[in-house]
């Protein structure tokens, strides 16, 4: 069970990496590319626009994913590789700090 489990993390990450080339590529096919085709005095107006647009969806876009892939890599490591291999759920209950009830012990002797 604990094979299948980090194939399917490491998969879902792999899945996120491959839709992001994807999506790059598609972005500079359709922003850029489409400004170098033009002609002569338009290509230099419009390659101007069309790298505002790229870099905009690019930042807000890949960025985002790039984001979003940094995050679920980081929750693979602590959930499915930590919590799986070092963690053991034994140990004390927590008690929080408490400086009111130190003073009072602490005037009670």
């Amino acid at each position: 069970l604990g094979t299948v489990s980090h194939t399917a993390s490491y998969l879902r990450i792999w899945a996120l990496s491959l839709a992001h080339q994807q999506l790059s590529l598609v972005f500079f096919q359709k922003t850029l590319t489409m400004g170098l085709e033009m002609s002569f005095p338009a290509n230099g107006i419009m390659l101007y626009f069309m790298f505002a647009a790229w870099f905009g969806i690019t930042l807000g876009v890949l960025l985002g994913m790039d984001v979003l892939e940094c995050f679920l890599h980081t929750l693979r490591l602590h959930w499915v590789e930590f919590q799986s291999k070092f963690y053991k759920a034994g140990g004390e209950k927590f008690a929080p700090f408490d400086v009111r009830k130190m003073l009072l012990d602490s005037t009670a002797e």
